[in-house]
């Protein structure tokens, strides 16, 4: 479980997270969304420990993340846009990962063959396509079968084969108890996927819970329709 209690984060003039409270509950997909800036990456960089926040904590299974940064060993991270040295191959990314885990950790290698990435991970990343590239991505997220797994924009860019892969394996993994922190901006892709969701405007939580609860609240049939709602009277009832 995840814990957030009173997150704030400033950037200069710029409240990016407002005293954010929320919790992350396992075994379950939690979509995080709102509009541009509204804090989201933030908030997901907070909890992987990749920003400090200026007040606030955050319980990973009832420890504080600054008391120690093991609980990232459990973690899977894809994030939207990848920063890897351009020279190394996708096999170089596989084995420095590997070094750094140790070779007792865990493997999956279901979405290499599932994706068609035996053939590619030879080749160095600069002469690969954006889509290839984000097949690494997901490939390496679930890697070590981490127990908890944070995808930002997770099928962006990928072809519609591929994105099927990929939430086949989001909801496969599901159901073997791992948690998920999602973000899209495809309302319908996260209406399919996630069982709760975290809405996030001007840095503030306006709603978390369950999915069929903000519908219910906003008297929407959608999810899409329901975002629409709270972006337009800022109240999810």
């Amino acid at each position: 479980m995840i814990e957030i209690q009173g997150l704030r984060k400033r950037y200069g003039a710029l409240q990016v997270l407002d005293d954010v409270d929320l919790v992350i509950h396992p075994g379950r997909v939690t979509a995080v969304v709102g509009p541009n800036a509204a804090g989201k990456t933030t908030l997901i960089k907070s909890i992987l420990g990749l920003t400090h926040p200026d007040a606030g904590t955050i319980l990973v299974n009832g420890a504080e993340i600054e008391s120690s940064g093991t609980y990232r060993s459990d973690i899977g991270y894809m994030p939207q846009i990848a920063r890897f040295p351009e020279n190394l191959t996708g096999a170089d990314l596989f084995a420095m990962m590997t070094d750094l885990r140790g070779d007792a950790a865990p493997r999956d290698e279901s979405l290499i063959d599932s994706l068609g990435l035996r053939s590619q991970l030879q080749k160095p990343l600069r002469v690969l396509s954006g889509g290839t590239r984000q097949k690494v991505n997901a490939a390496l997220a679930f890697h070590f079968s981490p127990s908890m797994l944070f995808l930002d924009e997770p099928t962006a860019g990928l072809d519609p084969i591929s994105s099927s892969v990929v939430k086949d394996k989001i909801a496969a993994e599901r159901l073997q108890g791992r948690t998920f922190v999602l973000t899209s901006h495809v309302m319908s892709e996260l209406e399919e996927l996630a069982d709760d969701i975290a809405f996030l405007i001007d840095g503030r939580i306006r709603f978390s819970g369950p999915i069929h609860d903000l519908k219910k609240a906003t008297r929407q049939l959608s999810l899409e329709r329901a975002i629409a709602y709270v972006l337009e009277t800022g109240a999810a009832a």
